[in-house]
């Protein structure tokens, strides 16, 4: 029996550097599983839509799909939205079969992609006891989400090493990025760093760009993009839903 189609969800962004970056992702995630049927289709914003590209499966036979969402925490898209869209998929067709995946966060391969990007911005491991970092996500309306960016902080100092690591958001919550350098630098934090905890380019990434402009932040990584991190762990999400040995989430 062949295996199910992995299916990328993304949110999907007028900014065309969002698409460029999904497709840049899917195209890593290809070459990490030679074979494997691999599509994307986004919430909004961008073409193809999920249910385009499940009609489409549909209409080739396909009738097994896992359905990984592009989401870093299980805030309302992860919740709602996806889980909506999939199931009026797969009232609409009744032949295939749609398991949703989890999210991609919190995972250890995430910070080592973000433990990569400072790397690449300047911050060796030799700097992180004289380093903090703003770990500047999205930010939610959902005080889990917003909990678990927190939690991840935490943790991540432990773990890493780093001097502090402050949690900032652009949207929804507080502190914002700026706030969160300076917040360092008065607690006497010699070098401040910001890693967005973001996977694409867009209007919320480029605000916490430009709060690490506005403080002059010693270091500012890239977002995660295309990083074989990020797609090794598209790909572990993919196996544990198709080895997991229920009924699927999501049946016609």
């Amino acid at each position: 029996m062949k295996p199910p189609v992995l299916l990328l969800v993304a949110h999907g962004s007028r900014d065309p550097r969002h698409a460029a970056t999904v497709s840049a992702l899917t195209a890593r995630v290809r070459s990490l599983a030679p074979g494997l049927r691999v599509a994307t289709g986004f919430l909004d914003f961008t073409v193809p839509r999920v249910e385009q590209v499940l009609a489409g499966l549909h209409a080739r036979g396909e009738r097994d799909v896992v359905a990984v969402p592009l989401l870093l925490s299980r805030a309302f898209h992860a919740r709602t939205d996806i889980p909506a869209v999939l199931a009026e998929s797969a009232a609409r067709l009744p032949e295939l079969t749609v398991r949703q995946a989890d999210v991609l966060g919190p995972s250890p391969l995430l910070t080592a992609a973000l433990e990569r990007r400072l790397a690449g911005a300047g911050i060796s491991p030799a700097d992180r006891a004289e380093t903090g970092v703003v770990l500047a996500s999205a930010g939610s309306s959902d005080p889990r989400a917003l909990a678990a960016i927190t939690d991840l902080a935490r943790a991540w100092r432990r773990s890493a090493g780093w001097c502090a690591v402050r949690p900032a958001f652009a949207s929804a919550a507080s502190p914002t990025t700026a706030d969160a350098v300076r917040a360092l630098r008065a607690d006497g934090v010699r070098r401040v760093a910001v890693a967005p905890y973001v996977i694409a380019p867009g209007r919320l990434p480029d605000r916490i760009l430009a709060g690490a402009r506005e403080t002059r932040a010693d270091a500012v990584a890239p977002v995660l993009g295309a990083a074989p991190e990020l797609a090794a762990l598209l790909l572990r999400r993919y196996t544990e839903t198709r080895d997991r040995h229920r009924p699927a989430l999501l049946a016609g």
